[in-house]
């Protein structure tokens, strides 16, 4: 595992020579330490993807040179799959199964990137002008020096979801995984190497964020900033951005409802709420941790969701068959517990869960929590908590139910089920976010645009909505009349 920055295509120490220990969260043990970057390595990232862009092959490369470093690195991952997804559940907690299956969808964002790449080589517009003696096209270009600032919960996918587009575009970029979860990021440095991409292209910084991201947002030669995380983060990044007038994408927090009919198959309702917000311990913005069942399905439902939460294998990630790993780290560990404890001075009811499981006496575990009879304006249904814990509450009528779905300052996602498909459209257009899933929760996929409304964010990331983040529009306009324009020489 690394144990340097990678900058300007080289693995070097940092400036001040600090480091940050990297905690198991199933064991709460020391297993390695990674380089603490500080403003000095961020000013030489910079400086090197700054140069790579203005100077170096990378961005006046086709796009089709790009594709083929582009789906090396896809490749390199999946040569690297069962040990960078042990490095990942080491890191994050999360269950091994999802950790490759995470750095599956990596590879694949790579590859996907690749093709667009190749499309950016054919994508020429002609402009059609009301004056025949000029003719105008439009073209696309880098933004040039791209900064992103990744999450936790998914280390290397979200990077990818970012990298990917970027390199495609012909950016250069500096990538700062989350302080707590960096090891697989900076693989992906020497993998990118091994790719053949260009020196400077891609810098790799680990750090605090609020040492070396805040100097990457402030830096003066950073173009495009991209961040995944909280909301109060990604307002701190508009302000910064907005001296500079730096292009930004924020795909924020969400607090994301999922409705159930009555009509609705009992089996397949249990199974997507718990997929829904169990899923990474919950540690997921689009998880829809608000559930509204109609009332005549109500008492029943519950029942089922609480026997089958609790069936549920808790335990550390590498174990065989377990289900739940333990949450990120001690401080997400404790923020969930204070909110569950917080919920029940509110009033809430624990219906499951709620307290670390019997017989781990170490490790972030929490149990699968469920909590009924909140208020509507208690924090449990207002706040993200981002752990394993869903408040699930009965509505009467659709009306009702759109109308508590959309009554948050979020929008990031939302679900709906119903045997009914017309109803199940009606509902899924009413809802205010940007990803809706109708009888499912949580598939993703790199094709379709993800992010959300309101407060969850701006842009969009995955599919060509992605690779919009990292381009610039021209248009080219030329004057092919023989005759003068005769404006000021009559």
């Amino acid at each position: 595992m690394q144990t340097k920055l990678y900058i300007n295509g080289a693995w070097v120490a940092p400036v001040e020579g600090g480091t940050l220990p990297v905690i198991d969260p199933a064991t709460e043990e020391v297993f390695h330490h990674i380089p603490a970057a500080t403003a000095p390595d961020a000013d030489a990232a910079v400086h090197a993807a700054r140069a790579a862009f203005d100077t170096g092959p990378w961005p006046r490369m086709s796009g089709a040179e790009r594709a083929t470093v582009l789906r090396a690195i896809a490749q390199g991952i999946r040569d690297r799959l069962p040990e960078l997804a042990r490095i990942e559940t080491r890191d994050n907690g999360k269950p091994l199964p999802e950790s490759t299956w995470d750095l599956e969808d990596a590879a694949g964002c790579f590859d996907f990137y690749a093709g667009l790449a190749e499309e950016l080589d054919d994508e020429v517009e002609t402009v059609k002008l009301a004056d025949a003696r000029f003719v105008s096209k439009a073209v696309r270009e880098p933004i040039g020096v791209a900064a992103a600032i990744v999450p936790w919960n998914y280390p290397l996918l979200m990077a990818s979801w970012k990298v990917a587009p970027a390199l495609a575009a012909g950016c250069t970029m500096i990538l700062k995984p989350a302080e707590t979860t960096s090891l697989t990021a900076l693989e992906l440095g020497a993998i990118a190497e091994a790719a053949g991409l260009p020196a400077g292209v891609l810098n790799i910084l680990s750090g605090k964020g609020s040492v070396v991201g805040q100097a990457l947002i402030e830096h003066p030669q950073v173009d495009k900033l991209a961040f995944t995380g909280s909301g109060p983060v990604g307002s701190r990044i508009m302000a910064a951005a907005a001296k500079d007038i730096k292009r930004v994408s924020l795909e924020l927090g969400g607090k994301s409802p999922f409705i159930v009919f009555a009509d609705s198959d009992i089996e397949k309702a249990v199974e997507w709420i718990m997929f829904g917000i169990f899923w990474n311990q919950g540690q997921v913005c689009s998880a829809t941790s608000r559930v509204l069942v109609e009332a005549s399905l109500y008492p029943r439902l519950l029942e089922r969701l609480v026997q089958e939460a609790k069936k549920i294998r808790i335990g550390n990630g590498l174990d065989e068959g377990t289900l739940l790993g333990p949450l990120v780290n001690k401080s997400q560990y404790e923020d969930v517990l204070r909110h569950i404890d917080k919920a029940i001075e509110q009033g809430a009811t624990v219906a499951a869960g709620g307290r670390r499981p019997e017989g781990y006496d170490k490790g972030y575990y929490l149990e699968p929590t469920i909590l009924t009879d909140m208020a509507l304006d208690s924090d449990a249904w207002v706040e993200e908590i981002f752990g394993p814990v869903v408040c699930v509450r009965p509505f009467e009528a659709e009306e009702e139910a759109i109308r508590l779905a959309n009554d948050s300052r979020f929008g990031l996602a939302a679900a709906v089920m119903s045997a009914d498909e017309t109803r199940a459209e009606r509902v899924a257009r009413a809802f205010r976010a940007g990803i809706v899933w109708i009888n499912c929760s949580q598939p993703t996929f790199t094709e379709a645009p993800w992010g959300g409304y309101k407060q969850s964010g701006i842009g969009r990331e995955l599919g060509r909505w992605g690779l919009d983040n990292y381009l610039e529009t021209k248009q080219i306009t030329n004057f092919i009349s023989n005759e003068p324009w005769g404006w000021y020489l009559k």
